[in-house]
């Protein structure tokens, strides 16, 4: 049975995890055969789901776990229900678009595969993108958001996610690939804002769970001699990866 990395840290997910580039969903609809209807798999509280809803008549969001989707907004384009990446019970050739942001590391990729061929109408398009750790000036306490994530927590990440961190150039993909565009997401961030999304982390919630301790207090108190006033807004960005397929 797949593992609910984040129904643990759900509500920290859906307030803390960043948006996707506007250029990105831009992209995708351009690409797609129609704007129709996507499948956004995988959709957690929904971040991308919102906005494909904003490019495609009608979107799909599944996730298999509940705790998530009980924090997705709901949306009169969006339909939201729990199913397996594999197993999502749609019609088959329904679908322009197959979206997976930041989840197909997760996935019995052969299964995942042929259900979003199944799903997928000719000529549709297969989208999977993913980012690795976010990277801050180092006068505001780069090396120290490293530290957490290697030492502190390093230890509780699932091994999935050594593919996240190789940008998902690993991971065998359908042809015939589509080449996508490099994009970049960046937001300014106050300190907490950061501190919340570090909260989100899978690792995050392993640990917690296995040491019985929260450790991102020790995280604020590693960062804040470097960051200056909490509220002070700094620069994070993410390099995003996109492999992507037509059907």
């Amino acid at each position: 049975m797949p593992v609910d990395h984040f129904s643990a840290v759900a509500r920290q997910y859906a307030a803390f995890r960043p948006h996707y580039p506007a250029a990105l969903y831009e992209w995708l609809a351009a690409t797609a055969p129609r704007r129709e209807r996507a499948w956004d798999c995988a959709c957690g509280s929904g971040q991308a789901t919102l906005d494909l809803a904003a490019h495609f008549s009608a979107v799909i969001g599944t996730d298999l776990s509940a705790g998530q989707l009980a924090q997705a907004r709901p949306h009169e384009r969006i339909s939201y229900r729990v199913a397996l990446a594999e197993q999502s019970g749609l019609d088959e050739a329904s679908c322009d678009l197959v979206a997976v942001a930041q989840a197909l590391h997760w996935f019995d990729l052969p299964r995942f595969y042929a259900e979003a061929w199944r799903v997928l109408r000719p000529g549709g398009l297969l989208a999977a993108w993913c980012y690795g750790i976010a990277t801050i000036p180092p006068e505001a306490g780069d090396a120290q958001l490293r530290h957490y994530y290697r030492d502190v927590v390093g230890a509780y990440w699932p091994p999935e996610r050594r593919l996240v961190e190789a940008g998902y150039r690993t991971l065998a993909f359908p042809a015939p690939e589509v080449a996508a565009p490099e994009f970049t997401m960046q937001l300014e961030w106050t300190l907490e804002e950061l501190l919340g999304y570090a909260s989100s982390w899978s690792a995050t919630g392993l640990y917690i769970k296995a040491c019985g301790m929260d450790p991102v207090p020790r995280l604020r108190a590693a960062m804040l001699p470097v960051w200056g006033d909490p509220a002070t807004r700094r620069t994070v960005r993410w390099p995003l990866r996109v492999r992507a397929a037509r059907r």
